[in-house]
């Protein structure tokens, strides 16, 4: 199956284009848009994360659930919404601990597109939704994917932080080999958890991990 994605994942990737469940979810993806429904984000914009983040740059990744199903703010990059676009409350989040941690002010963009060109991969385990309804496409075979995936960099790379923020990224651990890689695990930054992700210093951590492999720290 000829999927439109960067050429270094395209070449890690490439079984698991061509296994049926892959097939399964392109096929019921035409589907919905052939009765009309809206999906987020936009198809060109589905494998986002991967397209600013190719598999050799890869050095931190940080585990969504599934994409904001809201008008415009889904664009491919988990936690990430476009410039203009209000800030999530969970980012809001993220940024006021990356203020605690690293005294770096709040951005006022939830654009993460920064943090992806340098290295951060920001996947969704759950990379499509139907408008206004959220966990919509979570039973059409895109964890295996991204299960695929996760196990894929941990595997072939070294020197790799996985952040894994709430009981859903935290279930994602026993892909993970901790060999070479690091693994912080923290409360989920949604304000549902009361404030459970603040103090985790996942920023620093990341990056002190980062200098200690010989790589420049990520600039948050």
């Amino acid at each position: 199956m000829d999927v439109k994605i960067e050429s270094s994942w395209k070449e890690v990737l490439k079984d698991e284009f061509e296994k049926p469940y892959f097939q399964e979810i392109a096929a019921f993806l035409h589907k919905e848009k052939r009765e009309g429904k809206t999906i987020y984000p936009p198809g060109p914009l589905i494998f986002n994360a991967f397209e600013l983040t190719p598999f050799d740059k890869v050095r931190v990744v940080i585990i969504g659930q599934d994409p904001y199903h809201g008008a415009g703010q889904a664009h491919g990059l988990s936690f990430s919404v476009p410039d203009g676009i209000a800030i999530p409350p969970s980012l809001k989040n993220i940024y006021k601990e990356i203020e605690s941690d690293l005294g770096i002010a709040p951005r006022q963009s939830g654009n993460l597109e920064h943090w992806a060109k340098q290295g951060v991969f920001l996947l969704n385990a759950i990379l499509t939704v139907r408008a206004n309804q959220a966990a919509s496409h979570s039973n059409i075979g895109w964890q295996k994917f991204t299960d695929a995936v996760i196990s894929k960099i941990s595997q072939q790379k070294k020197g790799v932080v996985f952040l894994l923020w709430g009981n859903y990224a935290k279930g994602k651990r026993d892909l993970i080999c901790s060999d070479g890689n690091l693994i912080l695990e923290a409360a989920h930054p949604s304000p549902l958890a009361r404030g459970a992700f603040f103090g985790c210093k996942h920023f620093s951590k990341t990056n002190n991990f980062l200098i200690a492999q010989g790589q420049e720290p990520v600039v948050w």
